[in-house]
């Protein structure tokens, strides 16, 4: 039997870690010569691929010599953070890659601060080493610092250090030397990475770490054997610290990562990581063991979620016409599917039964959740999101604050210090960070910085990168100022008509092109002043038998600004909804009639 590495891939996004598992994966051996592999096998979600990050955790194992390298690829955004917390159970050692340009990022310091932790041994390799800006003695010296800031033990202060290109596949201990292929790095790996250790005559367990769903084998649980052997057909249990037999079955299917395939096996020893089947309620976080077992694995407990959405029926006009999944016992069945596999998102149905409160880490999260649902044939109309409130032991009102590091030119600097006190948060640090760029850290609440991205990448002209990550709980920082202007709302029913939309281009800017269809309280654009205004976007030109010359009558509109849905839903305030189908996304008001917001707004006062 070959030995057994297990260790996750810790990275920022786009440092390299997906690429780098390609390269790994190649050399190894485990693709033919010949065969052909898309870039960046591992992000295979169509989500994925297109934001060209990592949402969800994925495991690949490969064989170098004789030695099994079980590697996890970790999301690296800080919504993602559930995912993270389980997979870090699964592994022994972790690989930190860092840009050799950039250096290690808040991300990095949010899977790295989980990993020393709990005690996991690192391996660090700067990547894109070939980089022109590449700055590899002054990366290493602030990962250095990070380690320490972290409060690595000695022995994980004590790491191998090399430098690669991921993407040229070559890794070395030193930039002088001949830069040929991986194999220093699988040598690392093998000499640093702790050999996995168990009782293999003890009772079958394994910790359950992931759970998604297989038209064919049903429910498929992800996790590694931490004692004993798991062999076809044996009867086992689920069990968890509340509950001592959640259900009893047999292992139906033993599947183990092969490369990027998961095949079949009639048993798996300690320090595999083999998905099974054959379960019906066992779910993440729960212990899958030998009938005899009595005690479950400790489970690693998850940050709870600080943000919060309510996901409702859609009640629009054009209800139904463009989803195929529209009813309130869809959405809910949907939802509480994906809480069972996601653990950092929670949902609870409200008394109506016709909405859902829904929590996450953050505004990426559950904007991921939404389009994914969206692409499935749902309809949904989605809230402002809000943040979850805690109180001290005092009664004091507490709220998450989150770690803001941005990377923008010298000249808009004063803009982004600006905006960000507007939203109550405070400078920690401020430095140059070379060519003409200036890295500035913030402390910030959550809940002021809900929408500022799209206005941060308009100030910064698109060239500044703002990374962010929880922080914790602090002090209350009182109200915060939303948004400055009133929105143009629709007072009628019906096809925009150019008309009509360029006489309104002086009211303000529009969010629609002629053409759209439109309905009564959805709203069409930004107004230039602070009240809401209700305009008629249907209404054509009243035609007369007197001619006039045709340059008079050329309508030439401004380009609207078109909301992807992470923008919409920043962008609306909280008696606006975003309505989401298959095919569009539109911004409406709570309340569609004028007279039931009139109401509304005079009970308000």
């Amino acid at each position: 039997m070959s030995d057994i590495r297990n260790l996750a891939i810790i990275a920022h996004v786009d440092h390299g870690k997906t690429t780098l598992v390609d390269a790994l994966l190649r050399q190894s051996g485990t693709f033919r010569v010949n065969q052909q592999v898309a870039e960046r096998a591992m992000d295979s979600n169509a989500l994925e691929k297109e934001r060209g990050i990592t949402i969800l955790a994925k495991c690949t194992s490969v064989l170098w010599e004789d030695h099994r390298l079980n590697i996890v690829d970790t999301p690296g955004h800080a919504d993602f953070g559930g995912e993270v917390e389980r997979v870090l159970s699964m592994v022994d050692g972790v690989l930190v890659l860092v840009d050799a340009a950039e250096g290690p990022m808040p991300q990095t310091k949010f899977v790295l601060a989980k990993a020393l932790k709990l005690g996991l041994k690192p391996l660090v390799v700067i990547n894109k080493a070939d980089r022109p800006d590449a700055r590899p003695d002054e990366v290493y010296s602030e990962i250095f610092d990070l380690f320490v800031a972290l409060e690595a033990t000695e022995e994980q202060l004590d790491f191998p250090l090399l430098y690669a290109s991921a993407r040229q596949g070559w890794a070395v201990r030193d930039l002088n030397d001949a830069k040929v292929d991986l194999k220093v790095l699988y040598e690392t790996i093998v000499s640093h990475i702790p050999i996995v250790k168990g009782d293999m005559d003890a009772p079958f367990t394994m910790l359950v770490t992931i759970l998604e769903a297989d038209p064919y084998l049903g429910r498929i649980l992800t996790g590694r054997v931490q004692s004993g052997v798991a062999r076809m057909n044996m009867p086992i249990k689920g069990l968890n610290k509340d509950n001592p037999q959640i259900e009893q079955a047999r292992l139906t299917k033993i599947l183990a990562f092969r490369g990027l395939e998961r095949l079949p096996v009639d048993e798996a020893v300690v320090g595999d990581i083999i998905a099974v089947a054959g379960l019906t309620t066992t779910t993440v976080g729960d212990t899958i063991a030998d009938a005899t077992v009595t005690e479950p694995l400790h489970a690693q407990p998850i940050d709870p979620p600080t943000l919060a959405m309510t996901f409702t029926v859609n009640d629009s006009p054009y209800a139904g016409k463009e989803g195929t999944k529209v009813t309130s016992r869809m959405i809910r069945d949907r939802l509480f599917r994906e809480s069972e596999g996601n653990i950092s998102i929670w949902v609870k149905e409200s008394e109506s039964k016709d909405s859902f409160e829904v929590a996450g880490r953050g505004e990426l999260q559950l904007g991921v959740l939404i389009e994914t649902m969206r692409r499935e044939g749902f309809e949904l109309s989605i809230s402002r999101p809000r943040v979850l409130f805690k109180t001290d032991e005092k009664g004091n009102r507490l709220e998450p604050m989150e770690e803001v590091q941005v990377d923008v030119d010298d000249e808009y600097t004063g803009v982004v210090v600006e905006k960000m006190g507007i939203r109550k948060g405070e400078m920690t640090d401020m430095r140059p960070s070379g060519g003409g760029k200036t890295r500035v850290s913030f402390l910030a609440p959550a809940r002021g910085l809900i929408g500022y991205q799209g206005e941060f990448m308009t100030d910064t002209r698109g060239t500044g990168i703002m990374t962010r990550l929880f922080h914790g709980y602090g002090p209350y920082k009182g109200s915060i100022e939303g948004r400055r202007n009133g929105v143009l709302i629709s007072n009628s029913t019906g096809t925009a008509v150019a008309y009509a939309l360029w006489n309104l281009e002086d009211r303000g800017f529009l969010f629609i092109n002629p053409g759209v269809d439109l309905y009564e309280g959805m709203i069409i654009g930004e107004h230039s002043r602070e009240n809401d205004l209700e305009v008629n976007p249907i209404r054509g030109k009243q035609l007369t038998n007197i001619r006039t010359t045709s340059k008079d009558e050329a309508v030439r509109l401004t380009p609207p600004k078109i909301f992807t849905l992470e923008q919409a839903i920043a962008y609306i305030e909280d008696d606006e909804l975003v309505e989401v189908t298959p095919k569009s996304i539109r911004i409406r008001k709570a309340l569609l009639d004028p007279n039931a917001r009139k109401r509304a707004s005079r009970s308000k006062e």
